[in-house]
Parts: C-alpha cells; sequence; structure tokens
C-alpha cells in the first residue's frame, strides 16, 4: 500500500514510511521559499507603487487587495480539499480516483476563476464601491483592476496546481513555479513604473505577465513532467456528472476553512479600511496597508507549515498510522511556535523600515505606520498558530472544526473588534484589532482541544 508514492525519480517522496521529520524538511523548505514568494507578487506591486507613484495609489491597491484574496481562497479551497482527498485515495493505491479529483478539482478551477475575471470587468465601478474605494482613489482602482481582474483566471489555477505538484512528489518545482514568476514581477514592476511611467497600471501588467508565465510552468509539468498524477479525460454522462457534483461537493466541504481564511482576510481588509478612512483619512489608509501587505506574509508562512504537513498528515491519516499523524503534529506545533514567536520580534524591531519600504519617510501616512506596527505584529505568533491549527484540522476531514476557527478569526471577534477598541483605547485600537482576534481564537482553540480530551 505505501509503494504508490515511490518512484525512481530523487525528488519524489514516500509519504508512508520515510522519517517523519525528514520528509517535513523536504517539504516545507521548498514550500516555505515558494508560498513567500508567491505573496510577494502583491507586496512588490505595493512598495514599487507606493515609492514611485505615492501613497494614494498605494492605497488604491490597498483597497483591490480583497480580489487577489478571494482568488486565493478559491484555489485553497479546492487546492486544499482536493489535495486530502487524493492524498487519501493515493494511500490506498487508488490512483485512477486520485487522477478523476484532482481533473474535476481543476475544471471547476478553471470556471469559478472566469467568473470571478468577468465580474470586475463587466461591474467595474459597483466593484470599486463594493472594495470601499473613495473619489479620490477611483481612478487608480481603475488603472489597476484593467489588468489584474483578467489574470485572477491564473491566479486560481496556478495557487491550486501548487498542492498537487508537491503530492505529486515535486516539491522543488513547486517552489519554482512560485519563485520564477516572483522574480519576473519583481523585474517588471521596476521597468514599467520607473523607466516607463505606467504607475499603478505598470504594476499591475507585471503581476499579469509573472502569473500566465506561472500558469504555463504548471500545465507544463501536469502534461509532461507528472508521475503519478494525470490529468483524467471527462466524462458527460449523467452518472459521471453526478459523480462530479459528489466529488466537488466533499472537495468544498473539506477545503472550505481555507476558503473561509482568505474571506477573513479580506473582511479584515475590507473593515480596516473603512475604520481607518473613518479615524484618520486616507494616510490612515495608506498607512494601514503596509500592516495589510504583511498580512499575505504571514498567512503564508503559517500556511506553508500547514500545507508542508497536509500530505503527511492525509497519507498517515488514510492509512491509519496514527503514530506518525500525532508525531507530525507535534512537530508543525514547534515550528509554528518558533516562526511566530520570530515573526513578531521582526515586526516590532523592523517597522520603521518596513514603513519606508512602502511610504516616503516624513510623511503623516509614514508616520502613522511606524507608530501603529509594534501593536499590529503582536498578532502574528497567534496568527500562526492558529493556520497551523487549520491546516491539521483540514488533513484528517475534520472540516466543521477548521470552518469554526476561521469564522471566529475572520468575523465573529474581528469586526466587533475592529468597531470597539477604538472607542476604548483610541486609534491604535485599530491596530490592536487584528492581534486580539487572533488572541481570542487561539484561547478557543486551546479550550476545544481541552474539552474534546477530557471527554
Amino acid at each position: 500500500m505505501h509503494q504508490v508514492m515511490k518512484h525512481d525519480n530523487r525528488d519524489s517522496l514516500d509519504f508512508g514510511t520515510i522519517n517523519i521529520s525528514y520528509l517535513f524538511r523536504k517539504m516545507f523548505i521548498p514550500t516555505f521559499l515558494g508560498m513567500v514568494c508567491s505573496s510577494l507578487v502583491n507586496i512588490t506591486d505595493g512598495i514599487f507603487v507606493g515609492r514611485g507613484v505615492g501613497s494614494d495609489a498605494l492605497a488604491a491597491v490597498n483597497m483591490c487587495a480583497p480580489i487577489f484574496m478571494i482568488a486565493t481562497g478559491l484555489a485553497l479551497m479546492l487546492g486544499v480539499g482536493g489535495s486530502v482527498i487524493v492524498s487519501i485515495h493515493l494511500s490506498k493505491g487508488k490512483v485512477k480516483a486520485a487522477n478523476i479529483n484532482m481533473t474535476q478539482a481543476f475544471t471547476t478551477l478553471g470556471i469559478l476563476g472566469l467568473l470571478l475575471a468577468t465580474f470586475p470587468m463587466v461591474f467595474p465601478q459597483f466593484t470599486y464601491n463594493l472594495l470601499g474605494g473613495t473619489e479620490l482613489l477611483f481612478p487608480y482602482m481603475a488603472h489597476y483592476m484593467k489588468w489584474v481582474a483578467p489574470t485572477m483566471f491564473v491566479f486560481v489555477l496556478v495557487g491550486a496546481g501548487m498542492f498537487f505538484i508537491r503530492l505529486d512528489g515535486s516539491p522543488t518545482y513547486s517552489m519554482l513555479c512560485e519563485v520564477i514568476p516572483t522574480l519576473l514581477n519583481v523585474v517588471l514592476d521596476i521597468i514599467f513604473i520607473f523607466p516607463l511611467k505606467m504607475g499603478v497600471e505598470g504594476a499591475a501588467l507585471a503581476t499579469a505577465i509573472s502569473m500566465t508565465v506561472g500558469l504555463l510552468m504548471v500545465l507544463y509539468y501536469m502534461f509532461f513532467r507528472t508521475k503519478t498524477l494525470h490529468f483524467y479525460r471527462p466524462k458527460f454522462s449523467r452518472t459521471a456528472m453526478g459523480l462530479y457534483f459528489r466529488n466537488i461537493g466533499y472537495m468544498t466541504k473539506n477545503g472550505f476553512p481555507s476558503m473561509l481564511g482568505e474571506l477573513a482576510m479580506s473582511c479584515v481588509v475590507l473593515t480596516g479600511n473603512i475604520c481607518f478612512v473613518k479615524y484618520l483619512g486616507e494616510d490612515g489608509v495608506a498607512a494601514f496597508s503596509v500592516g495589510s501587505f504583511c498580512l499575505p506574509i504571514i498567512f503564508m508562512i503559517g500556511n506553508s507549515i500547514a500545507q508542508s504537513a497536509q500530505p503527511i498528515l492525509s497519507y498517515n491519516y488514510g492509512s491509519s498510522q496514527t503514530d506518525r499523524v500525532h508525531q507530525m503534529y507535534r512537530l508543525e506545533l514547534i515550528v509554528g511556535v518558533v516562526g511566530g514567536v520570530l515573526l513578531t520580534i521582526a515586526g516590532m524591531i523592523l517597522c520603521r523600515p518596513l514603513a519606508s519600504l512602502f511610504l516616503e519617510p516624513g510623511t503623516n501616512a509614514n508616520a502613522i505606520a511606524v507608530a501603529g506596527l509594534p501593536f499590529f505584529s503582536i498578532g502574528f505568533l497567534f496568527t500562526t498558530l492558529n493556520l497551523v491549527q487549520t491546516g491539521y484540522y483540514q488533513s484528517l476531514e475534520s472540516a466543521g472544526k477548521a470552518s469554526m476557527v476561521m469564522l471566529l478569526r475572520g468575523f465573529v471577534f474581528m469586526i466587533p473588534a475592529f468597531f470597539l477598541l477604538p472607542k476604548i483605547v483610541g486609534t491604535k485600537g485599530l491596530w490592536l484589532a487584528i492581534p486580539v482576534t487572533e488572541c481570542l481564537t487561539t484561547v478557543a482553540i486551546v479550550l476545544l482541544e481541552v474539552v474534546k480530551r477530557r471527554r
């Protein structure tokens, strides 16, 4: 049974027999590098727009961030949900079923990506209003969305492709699919924004080109380099369509917490933009955008721990190797604590250079960011732990618990925190809203686990 994931290729991994620490290290390093690079695509846009165009343009790019988060959420929903199911099929030797499920996940994401790309193009003004834009920011948002909106189709397919490439035993190639587009995006940002003076439209065009290159790399692997997983020719009979909707429903159920996580992040950015505008105006939004651009990095680091552990957890869960599951869980928790502490310390120490990456020193927006980021950074440890725990629940098909965590951190605790804390402690409450939310969520997880163990 455990021979399914063995291949002659040296990059391949057998999730059922190899030492857990070695497996995790082989998965984590390329996954971590790849996902951080992926999150840097939007961040480099922010840095170059903030320094090359201005704080208003940076605020506009931040206003458009929820679109990226929804696209990432869709990719995670079927990427996580699909890869968990595919992992379990592979652990039981059901390669054909694994290929069918992977193909169904990709097909569905293609359809959803097209819908997401079409909406902002058909209803642009409604989209800008929905994202909380102001009259001052509308022109910048229009120029940015002109190229970014069509790219959402590409974005979701690249995001999901990473899961299946890693699951196929090629974490290094998966990393390259994220690193190469990121480096290309940086180069094109510099060229389009500075020498060519294309402004926010240049940043968006750089993103569109780099993400398209990423998709081509994913498709090349899936058609010409894959070892175990292959696209399966779809069937359209009534029975086949019934099975398709059943499988997609199951993937969606298991991956929905990841979608909730991205919706939560988009809700955080949207609510934060509204509250910062109310208390501190456009400069406040520009300052908050520095924190908003940090969030995807924190999210990706937490997610890289969870996603590196996911195929190991799901495979051994599917083959009933409980000891290996517990060993992997303990290891990812340790890595999550260490990583979260380091991120929190770095955020507090580096707040001034971080703010100056995006905003010109000496400006009001820069001063607001420097004052607020130390408070904002307190939450990084709790965010990392919450994401690791959510990934663990999903890997073991406990979608209900994972959804509960995401609902708490994205809506139940977060929205009241943003509206109540500024009234209690002043404007620093705006920066403390996310840390308080993440801390309360971690406390809720601990209580849940304590109750479960006592039962």
